[in-house]
């Protein structure tokens, strides 16, 4: 077992230390930066919680802010956390919904890492005196993750707040 990595397995990683750090203020995808997963043959979930997530209301203009919930089962490639800060930091003038939000979102990190699994999950400040909380999640079709996301989806809500 290795200590560290390589920089074949580090191939892509741009952002992580760099003093030059550029912010989009438009969503921006083309971010996202991935590195090879030590442990491809283990299931096990990676958790980022992103408590100040902000985007824009595209009906009002208007802010919306929330914590995210990011989990997934990584396969070949995992989401480098630099670069998924910045993706998320994207989102700060988009005009979208909640809903469409985390299922871009999710949307994006499929693509980029063709994970075993992944939930993303908004929890949004109230505006109006509502809160809106969109879950959405995938498995991979065909394969217990499939099964395990619509499990998931079913319970995800057990103990509402």
């Amino acid at each position: 077992m290795s200590a560290g990595r390589n920089d074949e397995q580090l191939a892509g990683v741009t952002l992580l230390g760099n003093q030059g750090t550029k912010y989009a203020y438009q969503y921006a995808p083309e971010v996202l930066e991935t590195f090879e997963n030590k442990h491809p043959g283990r299931d096990y979930f990676v958790k980022f919680n992103c408590p100040e997530f902000t985007s824009l209301c595209p009906m009002t203009g208007q802010p919306d802010f929330a914590a995210i919930y990011i989990s997934y089962m990584p396969d070949v490639r995992m989401v480098e956390s630099k670069s998924l800060k910045l993706y998320l930091f994207s989102f700060r003038n988009h005009g979208d919904f909640h809903e469409d939000c985390m299922n871009v979102i999710m949307n994006d990190l499929i693509a980029l890492m063709d994970p075993k699994y992944i939930e993303v999950w908004g929890k949004f400040t109230p505006r109006g005196g509502i809160s809106i909380d969109p879950y959405c999640n995938w498995g991979r079709p065909g394969t217990k993750y499939e099964r395990m996301a619509e499990h998931r989806l079913l319970n995800h809500d057990l103990y509402p707040e």
